[in-house]
């Protein structure tokens, strides 16, 4: 007689997604690009959507959020549907998502929870597990009632606690130590890469900032020529933030750092968590802001991003627009955009990460940058010394070299490294126009490129 195999792969959740904008606000005419983009987290979160429901709302329900009817109406849908798990696309308070489970008879989480569980199970390194560890914890302590709603009738007056509160209690004081110790070993990695940014003062660092999946992983693949760099057409594949020296022409390299992708609504929790990681931003000479071009909620993209940088206090760092993925869209959606853009954000460059010079218009305006904050030298090297003149070519930009008797004059413009390498070999360097190190990050902002 043969069996049906047992399968120990569990179950894919089948969610139904809500959305419930206000009347009054703008909210409302983004509401199927906002679902849309609430079936991709959930699908990155491993679980299936098998339905939807909205309502308009002119203000949340205190108890519900949705309306009590349209409450009602969502548990009639669950069992018609057969679903296991409903997705809140706003965040609830820790009394709405227990009351509305008491009524549905079903798990419900909010795009705050949705994507901190992404986050978790993607998480790779131990700064990354802690930094999300600490986020779910914060999130989850005024939550903790809900979790013992199956003990709370056992509870009592004074002197006759039930055991629901007393293990409320202690999970509770459980959490917030752990909290605390989470902290104090998150500010010890945070001295860490402190000291690893301080390595790295003579370079010119430039960080990816942008929404998720706008193709930031990609640019750094592309322009480092590293195929481990990992890219996936998901939300949120890359969370630890990865650092490549890139050479982008000339004799000129930077350190091109990848971080984190923001989205609508990120959680508040997770932000704060995540300060040490968007610390490689925080020092970055000049942060490059990817858009994904072919999205039709770019804007709203741009604007998300803008937000969280101010929350973060990046909003007066230099920064350059990149529209990338240009190569998605056809010809006179491409040329659309770019009027809207020049229109928006004149010095904006239009690049595209896979298509073959793609991104030399990026590495043109990142030379722009560096030739402003590096000086241009007189370098003055003996004739018969070829390993040093080799090196200026190398890793310089040589303007003009002449010969005076047996020495070579070389007009060139080098980084800090090689300045300080050629002063140590006991070569004559002299500075004729440049900038200095704090007016760095002023030369910084990238010059507008056709």
């Amino acid at each position: 007689m043969s069996r049906e195999p047992i399968s120990l792969t569990p179950p894919v959740a089948r969610a139904i997604r809500v959305s419930a904008p206000f009347k009054r606000g703008t909210a409302k005419h983004f509401v199927d690009e906002h679902l849309e983009e609430l079936a991709r987290l959930a699908d990155t979160a491993g679980a299936e959507v098998v339905g939807t429901f909205t309502q308009q709302l002119d203000r949340p329900n205190p108890a519900t959020y949705l309306g009590s009817g349209k409450v009602e109406e969502l548990k009639f849908r669950i069992k018609e549907l057969g679903a296991s798990l409903v997705i809140f696309d706003d965040e609830l308070t820790p009394a709405q998502g227990k009351n509305i489970e008491q009524i549905v008879g079903t798990r419900v989480m909010d795009r705050a929870e949705l994507i901190l569980d992404i986050f978790a199970t993607r998480a790779r390194s131990s700064e990354a597990r802690m930094q999300v560890e600490l986020a779910q914890l914060e999130y989850l302590l005024p939550r903790l009632t809900r979790m013992w709603t199956h003990l709370e009738k056992m509870r009592g007056g004074i002197g006759m606690r039930g055991p629901g509160e007393t293990q409320l209690e202690t999970d509770r004081r459980l959490i917030q130590h752990r909290i605390r110790i989470l902290k104090e070993r998150l500010t010890d990695v945070e001295r860490a890469r402190e000291i690893q940014r301080q390595q790295r003062q003579s370079h010119f660092r430039v960080a990816l900032v942008g929404y998720t999946n706008a193709g930031k992983s990609s640019i750094l693949r592309t322009m480092a020529a590293d195929g481990l760099v990992f890219v996936e057409d998901r939300l949120f594949a890359t969370l630890d933030p990865l650092t490549r020296e890139v050479d982008i022409g000339d004799g000129y390299t930077v350190l091109l750092t990848d971080t984190v992708g923001f989205i609508r609504k990120l959680p508040h929790h997770l932000v704060a968590s995540f300060r040490a990681t968007l610390a490689e931003a925080r020092e970055a000479d000049l942060l490059l802001h990817v858009i994904d071009a072919s999205h039709p909620a770019w804007e709203e993209h741009r604007d998300v991003v803008d937000g969280v940088l101010n929350e973060l206090g990046l909003g007066e760092r230099p920064l350059t627009y990149v529209m990338n993925k240009m190569d998605a869209l056809p010809a006179t959606e491409a040329e659309a955009v770019r009027q809207r853009v020049k229109n928006l954000m004149p010095t904006s460059l239009f690049v595209s990460a896979i298509a073959p010079g793609g991104l030399e218009a990026l590495k043109a305006s990142l030379r722009a940058s560096l030739r402003r904050q590096r000086p241009v030298l007189e370098v003055r090297i003996p004739a018969g010394n070829g390993r040093l003149i080799a090196e200026v070519h190398r890793d310089g930009e040589v303007l003009d070299q002449q010969v005076d008797d047996d020495v070579v004059v070389l007009r060139a413009r080098l980084d800090e490294r090689a300045i300080g390498r050629l002063r140590q070999a006991g070569v004559r360097v002299v500075v004729t126009q440049g900038v200095t190190r704090p007016e760095r990050a002023a030369a910084a902002v990238a010059v507008p490129l056709p």
